[in-house]
């Protein structure tokens, strides 16, 4: 059977840009290694818990902004709803540091109160900062790349606010070790600080089974636990898919999801330029907690805490196979939820070593030092919060290895390689890329980028 197009990965841009050709773009397939959807983004059950594997919260919460605002846009594209989504706003988020803590909410005027109070000799500097964020669009054709560090650094002259700025920008959304591309800077400063969080009242799934209905609805078909061996070409041109089975399926175009390299790794033709890109550096290990309380009865009632415990704040791959001096922690049940969230959660989240989890062979080696380094994560918890350690009926952790067995990210790199491909279009005829090396970062940019490169292919069909 032939296609018109097939999308590998059925992740939030593979779903959207899926949706897309599939409404204008004739016959469509997206194909999952995985037996869900979701990708970077899904759920699973564990311990018979619900549990959310990467999602924290969706970015760009601006229910009350202009029709071009992110959210409002891409839920146009997809003919969905705000109200289908059943998002739930953050309560108020902290940036916490040794001697200085920043609170923000999505009202941007808090974090600007905060700033004032707490660097007031920064606060023409901060809203000089905010300023040129507003005024930069770093989508436009012709950005050049250049280092948000140094970009910021040149406006807010104390190193601690920087720090604490790029904390939760950059656990968010940075590839990068050390530094941030400013572009990327800018978007991720709209989309948590102006903009706001917010969560899917029933978690990431709720989203999920909108895309995927919306996805049929419009004609498209899906085939989980199918994963691409590789890509058929012929005279320069996508010709077709090899499946993990062997099975070859011919079709015009193809749009890729799993990442640059990855993508390159199946077909080494489509490098831009002849050489492949490195896999990014930059990967995760996350605990999560069920409670026997909520975190509001514990004293706790932040949505999100993002910590560093050191002077200096380090965003790299650690010599350690955890690095428990910075994290984000959050509280899925401490957001604006109509009726009360369940079970008690808390989810640790943590810059890990994929070359020390990628190495063990026996698994009970690897299941003790889970165990282990979960555990430093959640002592280290109580320099941040309350000991929330009696009250844990039940844990779950998932590291690098995991992230690589259930997506085939390299290096269980979350936010890719370092190198994006803004435009998509790779050097076959017909392979495109949409997704986290593209450009666009998170769930809400990840619709966004599926969206942006199917449309921008429509114009083939």
């Amino acid at each position: 059977m032939r296609y018109d197009t097939i999308i590998i990965g059925a992740g939030p841009a593979g779903l959207a840009a899926g949706i897309r050709m599939a409404m204008y773009g004739g016959k469509t397939l997206i194909l999952e290694r995985h037996s869900r959807v979701g990708g970077l983004n899904s759920w699973y059950m564990a311990g018979g818990y619900y549990m959310d594997s990467g999602l924290h919260a969706i970015t760009n919460y601006a229910p009350d902004g202009p029709a071009s605002a992110p959210i409002k846009k891409l839920l146009r594209q997809l003919r969905l709803r705000m109200e289908d989504l059943k998002l739930c706003p953050q309560r108020t988020s902290r940036i916490s540091f040794p001697g200085a803590s920043l609170a923000f909410s999505n009202d941007f005027d808090l974090l600007t109160q905060s700033v004032n109070q707490v660097f007031p000799y920064q606060k023409d500097n901060f809203q000089k900062l905010a300023g040129l964020v507003r005024n930069t669009d770093p989508t436009l054709p012709g950005w050049s790349p250049r280092s948000g560090r140094k970009a910021v650094r040149a406006i807010v002259t104390d190193h601690l606010l920087e720090d604490m700025l790029f904390l939760p920008l950059m656990y968010y959304g940075c590839p990068d070790e050390e530094d941030m591309e400013f572009g990327q800077f800018v978007i991720m400063f709209k989309s948590i600080f102006l903009e706001g969080l917010a969560r899917p009242e029933g978690g990431i799934k709720i989203l999920l089974d909108l895309l995927t209905a919306a996805y049929a609805k419009a004609g498209g078909e899906l085939r989980l636990e199918t994963g691409v061996s590789g890509i058929k070409v012929d005279n320069g041109r996508v010709a077709g898919v090899v499946t993990g089975g062997g099975e070859q399926i011919e079709c015009s175009r193809v749009l890729s999801s799993i990442g640059y390299p990855e993508t390159v790794a199946i077909c080494p033709k489509a490098a831009v330029g002849g050489s492949a890109p490195a896999p990014g550096e930059m990967s995760f290990m996350e605990t999560a907690l069920v409670l026997d309380k909520s975190p509001d009865d514990l004293g706790e009632h932040d949505s999100i805490i993002f910590y560093n415990n050191k002077p200096s704040f380090n965003y790299r791959r650690p010599e350690a196979p955890v690095d428990i001096t910075s994290g984000v922690i959050c509280f899925p049940g401490n957001f604006s939820y109509a009726k009360r969230f369940e079970p008690p959660m808390v989810r640790i989240t943590n810059l890990a070593n994929h070359w020390y989890w990628s190495r063990f062979v026996d698994e009970g080696e690897y299941h003790e030092a889970k165990a282990h380094w979960s555990g430093e994560s959640l002592r280290n918890l109580s320099s941040v919060t309350g000991d929330f350690s009696g009250n844990v009926i039940f844990s779950d952790v998932f590291t690098p290895r995991t992230i690589r067995r259930y997506t085939g990210r390299m290096n269980g790199a979350v936010y890719g390689s370092p190198l994006k491909l803004r435009d998509g279009v790779m050097a076959i005829d017909g392979l495109y890329l949409c997704g986290t090396d593209q450009g666009f970062l998170g769930v809400t940019g990840a619709l966004l980028s599926g969206i942006t490169v199917a449309n921008s292919r429509l114009v083939e069909v």
